[in-house]
């Protein structure tokens, strides 16, 4: 897990906020604002929560900032069948091919039992 200085650091950087900005907020000097970005001071429980609502977001998010960059699995269950051909669509050709064949083993299987219960067990 990336320390909470370099998720602050890295999200001051993205909303375009200068250091004295985020210091001035947290009520503290500049310098022990940046050696907290550096990893070199931990920080108050009360200044990142002033951070954080400069920030907008909760003092979780700050702290797990990394960990919510992750991707999500993928779940097929909670798609819509176009959703669903669509992301078959986006994997590489090998993959596609393998999604292919194991549908078209289970249509087949499932032809052969209608065909089997309509024609076969009925007799």
């Amino acid at each position: 897990m990336a320390s909470i200085g370099k998720n602050i650091k890295k999200i001051r950087e993205q909303k375009g906020l200068m250091q004295k900005e985020v210091a001035s907020t947290a009520d503290m000097q500049a310098s022990n604002y940046s050696k907290i970005e550096s990893g070199q001071r931990d920080i108050s429980v009360e200044a990142l929560a002033k951070i954080a609502q400069l920030f907008g977001m909760t003092v979780d998010e700050i702290i797990h900032y990394e960990d919510s960059k992750k991707p999500t699995p993928v779940k097929m269950e909670d798609k819509t069948a176009t959703e669903k051909i669509q992301l078959i669509s986006q994997l590489d050709e090998e993959d596609k091919n393998a999604v292919y064949r194991i549908i078209d083993g289970m249509l087949t299987k499932n032809k052969f039992q209608t065909f089997f219960e309509q024609n076969i067990a009925v007799k």
